[in-house]
């Protein structure tokens, strides 16, 4: 993505940090459970490129497959084990594992421990997955006890659509 020169010189000498519990929290429908945490965004950083959080995906859950036709994600495994399902093959993950996931490349994440969180660490460009996170989630507080597992919005496939996701059901 090519930046002109006014949204270069908006980010030029700008920094920030954010610490684990800084920022927004959201917790996530069924059938990934856990929490959502954009750390890096536009309305954050000042810049347009990407954005950049964690998903915590809780004990015997998952992220459904779906791809994403307008963005290029990466998902690194912060911690915890898992799989990652890239096109129909199947990966291990364990902390350390980097994926890259082109536009239009299926793929679902899944937490194959019974007792412990999966941990990813993603980035995505053009940003854009904070806001789906907070559009289907419940605000969260940091140390807040987990609710009891929560359907999806009933429009979350136009949601999808909207935020150019794709290959969801």
């Amino acid at each position: 993505m090519s930046q002109t020169a006014d949204q270069v010189e908006q980010v030029r000498g700008r920094a920030v940090v954010m610490q684990p519990e800084d920022g927004p929290s959201y917790w996530q429908p069924v059938p990934a459970n856990g929490h959502a945490d954009p750390k890096l965004y536009p309305a954050r950083t000042g810049f347009a490129g990407h954005s950049m959080g964690f998903q915590t995906i809780a004990p015997g859950s998952r992220v459904r497959e779906h791809s994403h036709g307008d963005q290029v994600e990466l998902q690194i495994c912060f911690r915890g084990n898992g799989r990652v399902v890239v096109d129909g093959q199947s990966h291990p993950l364990v902390p350390g594992t980097a994926c890259f996931l082109g536009y239009d490349v299926r793929h679902e994440l899944i937490n194959e421990s019974a007792q412990d969180d999966l941990v990813m660490l993603w980035v995505i460009t053009p940003p854009g997955l904070e806001n789906f996170f907070e559009a289907i989630g419940r605000p969260r507080e940091a140390g807040a006890p987990t609710p009891a597992p929560f359907e999806r919005p009933t429009d979350v496939i136009a949601i999808e659509r909207r935020m150019g996701m794709n290959d969801t059901k």
